[in-house]
């Protein structure tokens, strides 16, 4: 029986911690039965806190202001960056068309009442119908039926369009309330796409097919709002971060505990062993394979690694560049997602020992760092190789 050893990355905490190696662990066994996934769960005696309570943290401050101009591309991840920064972009772009506000004549139905019945009918499902994206769906759907945008927006657009701004609104509120809270799992581009059509189909909109993709109304949203919007967060942010960074410096300058965990844990299990590890996991990882040989242990798989750009720029503990990998050291799949600026590629620095492959979750940075687990093609490519 394979043993799978997975190791997280930084900042990852309990409860966090348990909902993630539970989302690994399901996704890899659908694809392999007879695995033993082993979680390595370091955060928690090895894991940096900030000892007095967050004092060396400043206020947030500054003005935020600033161009926030969509990146190129082909898809619509740099809009929905835009909306998670601030999820009413649309909304207030369609409000500020609508014109003054004028009186209904008698027995006219004002345009928004349509969709703020739905949103009732919506918040009484609670979180489930965004279920796979994770809590918070009931209170965007509270807050949408009471925000001041909602009735202007509904009398410049119709009504399909406004159910399609209203269902991306609160799509966006939801992850961006997983990005707030540093949440270990965010969900990939097509999981994010079923809600919004879901939402969209409930709020009224007539069918489309499968992809509602963010219009024109995103692309063309003032800088002013998202900047503001990231002035709001910055808090949320920079708690959020802290013990994600405070792991990297804990680890980089006492890093022999995490190592010495790892190697007991491996020590009691019967080969064949492969590793899988994510951002700092990945780290940790490459060192105690590097240091101990560990023949057990057959395969390394690592997703949205910083050990290749450590090893490159000498901040790696366990190699100093241009030494080559140790013969000891296993097989190395190496997973990156091209919009995740923290992962870095391998096989250019160790030709022949690392095979390099990219991932795309459809989501932008910081989320596609955290959208590994639950993109099928992580777990296609990790299940190929398995020994």
């Amino acid at each position: 029986m394979t043993a799978v050893v997975f190791i997280h990355g930084t900042g990852v905490r309990e409860p966090g911690f348990s909902a993630l190696a539970g989302r690994f662990a399901a996704g890899v066994s659908a694809l392999r039965g007879g695995l033993r996934v082993v979680p390595y769960y370091w955060g928690g005696a090895h894991g940096a806190a900030l000892a007095a309570g967050g004092a060396s943290l400043p206020p947030a401050t500054g003005t935020g202001r600033g161009p926030l101009a969509p990146g190129p591309g082909d898809d619509d991840t740099a809009d929905w960056a835009v909306l998670y920064a601030d999820p009413y972009a649309e909304l207030a772009l369609a409000a500020a068309g609508s014109g003054p506000a004028e009186e209904l004549p008698p027995g006219s139905v004002p345009p928004d009442l349509r969709v703020r019945a739905r949103l009732a009918d919506l918040l009484a499902e609670g979180d489930g119908p965004a279920a796979e994206l994770g809590p918070g769906l009931a209170r965007a759907v509270a807050d949408l039926a009471a925000h001041p945008l909602l009735a202007p927006a509904a009398a410049s657009l119709a009504p399909d369009d406004l159910a399609e701004v209203a269902a991306r609104c609160l799509t966006a509120q939801v992850v961006a309330g997983l990005l707030d809270t540093d949440a270990p799992l965010v969900p990939v581009g097509v999981t994010r796409e079923a809600v919004v059509g879901r939402l969209a189909a409930v709020l009224g909109a007539s069918a489309r097919g499968a992809e509602r993709g963010v219009r024109s109304l995103a692309l063309r949203v003032a800088s002013s709002a998202a900047s503001r919007a990231v002035v709001r967060r910055r808090r949320a942010l920079t708690e959020a971060a802290h013990p994600a960074a405070g792991d990297v410096l804990r680890y980089l300058s006492r890093g022999e505990a995490v190592r010495a965990g790892l190697r007991a844990l491996i020590a009691g299990l019967e080969p064949p062993v492969a590793i899988v590890a994510h951002s700092l996991g990945g780290i940790i990882a490459l060192d105690t394979l590097v240091l101990t040989p560990l023949p057990q242990v057959r395969l390394l798989v690592t997703a949205g690694s910083q050990a290749p750009f450590l090893y490159e720029s000498g901040s790696l503990p366990s190699l100093e560049h241009p030494a080559p990998l140790p013969a000891h050291v296993p097989d190395w799949l190496n997973l990156y997602d091209p919009r995740d600026l923290l992962s870095y590629l391998g096989a250019g620095l160790f030709p022949g020992r690392v095979t390099d492959i990219a991932v795309d979750s459809r989501q932008p940075f910081p989320a596609a760092h955290s959208a590994y687990w639950t993109n099928a093609e992580v777990y296609r490519h990790i299940g190929e190789r398995l020994p």
